[in-house]
């Protein structure tokens, strides 16, 4: 396994990170089970462990919770802030009043005194950056928290927070976690290079392309649409739509390469996002035993130029098969109040 800095912290995270997200009702609901595979991992030199509040409503972080239990010191853990957490206003987003009162929910769960990265995981249009930083400022100078991060910000709002912490004194995020795989490129033209300027370290998430570059999903072949990632959102996965036939057939130029090198396609997939110069970490996040035992093969792989050229060839640099999930969009684009005048101001004149 191979460590690198994250984000000019000092602290040194290995190459790969185990993400959570499928520990608990969303996916795999034996704690027990779950437990081994993080301990799996560790044992395999993974000493980065990614998690969030949100993920099975709190239930990941518990499980991750139990498995760090006399293994703390050995790693470096992440967890994230910002999607409603039970009903009612006020339990969700990049405020103070939630951060502050979020964070010590996490710790409890966790079972833990601090928390090594926390992670605001989405921007909030109704708070304030300056609100957002000088709270995690402050838990930083508390000791609940040794440094904080992003989650799928686009690059000006990376560049608007690194300004509001130098202006008004505050730390700065040290790290953002965005989509990224063969399949989704798009953040290699503006946030790759903008975290690369600014110092930032980048973990990245999704390198299998939701599940297309397992190999599970194939040209001509029928697939199961009722089960696993398919079951969540059905139209990712209908061959018949151009979007999906378009990646099918990038799955195929792949399968094809990755024979060649002798290795699985998802080796390949993650080796992939490893060889960019500004990722620190890719964010593995298995569901089984098995899924797991299989991304671990790939951890030791190097591509050469040579292979990432033929990448290139069927991906360009810096574009998009697919759009990736959860990356934030423009809100005057999403709420139409923000692109049109009153009616009466329309009418003026």
């Amino acid at each position: 396994m191979r460590y690198r800095i994250l984000g000019g912290t000092g602290i040194e995270v290995s190459t790969y990170c185990l993400g959570t997200m499928m520990f608990g009702s969303v996916g795999n609901p034996d704690h027990d089970d779950s437990i081994r595979i993080i301990h799996t991992a560790l044992d395999h030199g993974i000493n980065f462990v990614d998690t969030a509040d949100m993920y099975s409503e709190g239930e990941s972080e518990e499980i991750v919770g139990k498995a760090l239990q006399g293994r703390r010191d050995e790693v470096i853990l992440a967890t994230k802030v910002h999607f409603q957490m039970g009903k009612g206003p006020n339990r969700s987003g990049n405020s103070r009043r939630w951060i502050v009162k979020e964070v010590e929910a996490s710790l409890k769960r966790l079972r833990t005194d601090w928390i090594d990265l926390y992670q605001v995981h989405r921007p909030d249009n109704h708070t304030d950056i300056e609100e957002t930083l000088s709270a995690l400022t402050d838990l930083v100078r508390q000791g609940k928290i040794r440094a904080f991060g992003s989650s799928a910000f686009p690059a000006h709002h990376l560049v608007d927070a690194y300004h509001v912490a130098e202006r008004r004194g505050l730390h700065r995020l040290r790290s953002e976690q965005p989509p990224y795989n063969i399949l989704a490129r798009g953040i290699e033209g503006d946030v790759l290079p903008t975290a690369q300027r600014l110092g930032m370290g980048v973990l990245t998430y999704s390198p299998l392309g939701w599940g297309f570059l397992t190999g599970r999903y194939r040209k001509g072949q029928s697939y199961d649409l009722s089960s696993g990632r398919a079951a969540l959102a059905p139209d990712r996965f209908d061959p018949s739509l151009p979007v999906n036939a378009a990646k099918l057939d990038i799955v195929e130029e792949l399968v094809k390469l990755a024979g060649e090198l002798g290795c699985s396609l998802p080796e390949l997939a993650v080796a992939f996002v490893a060889a960019h110069p500004a990722v620190t970490s890719v964010i593995l996040g298995p569901r089984t035993m098995e899924q797991l035992e299989g991304l671990l093969k790939g951890t030791s792989l190097v591509l050469d130029d040579a292979v990432l050229d033929r990448i290139d060839e069927l991906v360009p640099p810096g574009t998009n098969v697919y759009q990736p999930v959860g990356l934030w969009s423009p809100q005057p684009l999403v709420d139409p109040t923000l692109r049109r005048r009153p009616v009466g101001d329309r009418a003026a004149g």
